[in-house]
């Protein structure tokens, strides 16, 4: 895309991740949202305090911005263990996974991102590792290549993954825990705002002034942050720290979001759909044309919040915009009484 969407899941930069990473909790009772998953960790971290033991496996998977990261620092928080950190596109060859497995002392964290990136041939290595606790290394080539078995020390990995479908099964099957992280309620999206407010020194906003910034966070902790740094930029030169729900509008209104969370991509996505295609069914290669955007950019990072909003369908003859998200955007639809359910079906 021509320019960073401020709304988006991902990280935009590393000045970013750093920022959130001043902001993470580092407590299993301190981390808010993902109940089930909370509760689950919890007994299981207890447990394996207790028999000294590794924790098992685990693979988190769900979209980016919902904090896998944030959940592997505070497991190995709570085991009391180092952290390693790496991510699938980094290994390129057995000996990047080597080196890494073999420096983790007992029960330490390797957290690896975008799991399903890795390569088949790291995939293999890791099969013995992660059961049996030991790597093969080949010494040499060909048909007399000798192999060297090395031993490692009980560790945990955690996997995350945005694509969980494009993990093998063999990988998926060693994990003892997985979990599909979930899009946070608005509710514990405010917790998490107030208690990043309170990190960065403001004065706590109030009940609405939270809501306001909650609601247009697309149920995504990442985002929260994000739009909570723009707010305090704006309030710090406009009002003088103070935040209410007025300068939340006025700040994010700046930035092209809307009550909703959407941005300009968004509404000119429903624009194309609504105006050029006298609201549809289109397929998304037209539409992506007309906008002069790539269609896995608006497939991926556009449509999934439009659908969870019911703005937009995915019919068997391609997308077609909903009564709501024309009237969102304002404008009317051609026969809007005449048309048939069964045209949306989703895939």
């Amino acid at each position: 895309m021509a320019t960073q969407r401020i709304i988006t899941g991902e990280a935009l930069n590393d000045s970013e991740e750093k920022f959130n990473s001043s902001l993470r909790p580092t407590k299993l009772s301190e981390y808010v949202g993902q109940p089930r998953l909370a509760q689950k960790l919890q007994i299981t971290l207890e447990a394996v305090r207790q028999r000294g033991e590794p924790m098992e496996h685990v693979l988190l998977h769900g979209p980016p911005g919902l904090g896998k990261t944030t959940l592997s620092h505070i497991i190995a928080n709570e085991l009391g263990t180092h952290l390693t950190v790496t991510s699938g596109p980094a290994m390129t060859k057995p000996g990047d996974l080597v080196g890494v497995l073999t420096k983790l002392q007992n029960r330490d964290v390797l957290f690896i991102d975008e799991i399903h990136r890795l390569s088949p041939v790291i995939e293999e290595y890791l099969y013995s590792a992660m059961e049996d606790f030991k790597i093969d290394v080949p010494i040499d080539s060909g048909m007399h290549a000798k192999v060297i078995t090395l031993p490692l020390k009980p560790f945990t990995l955690i996997g995350a993954t945005t694509r969980a479908g494009l993990l093998s099964g063999p990988m998926r099957s060693r994990f003892g825990i997985t979990h599909n992280l979930e899009f946070y309620s608005t509710d514990d999206l405010c917790s998490i705002i107030a208690r990043s407010a309170n990190l960065l020194g403001l004065s706590a906003p109030d009940a609405d002034s939270l809501l306001s910034i909650g609601s247009r966070s697309r149920g995504t902790p990442r985002i929260a942050n994000r739009l909570l740094r723009r707010v305090r930029d704006y309030a710090q030169i406009k009002t003088n720290n103070l935040i209410s729900p007025k300068v939340v509008d006025e700040a994010l209104a700046l930035e092209g979001v809307d009550e909703l969370g959407l941005d300009e991509l968004d509404r000119k996505y429903m624009a194309i759909i609504g105006k050029v295609y006298s609201g549809g069914p289109v397929g998304l290669e037209a539409i992506a044309a007309t906008l002069g955007e790539d269609s896995g950019t608006l497939e991926d990072m556009v449509e999934p919040y439009l659908l969870q909003l019911g703005f937009l369908a995915r019919t068997r003859k391609g997308r077609q915009l909903t009564l709501r998200g024309a009237q969102h955007i304002k404008i009317s639809l051609p026969n809007t009484a005449d048309q048939n359910e069964s045209d949306t079906d989703l895939f």
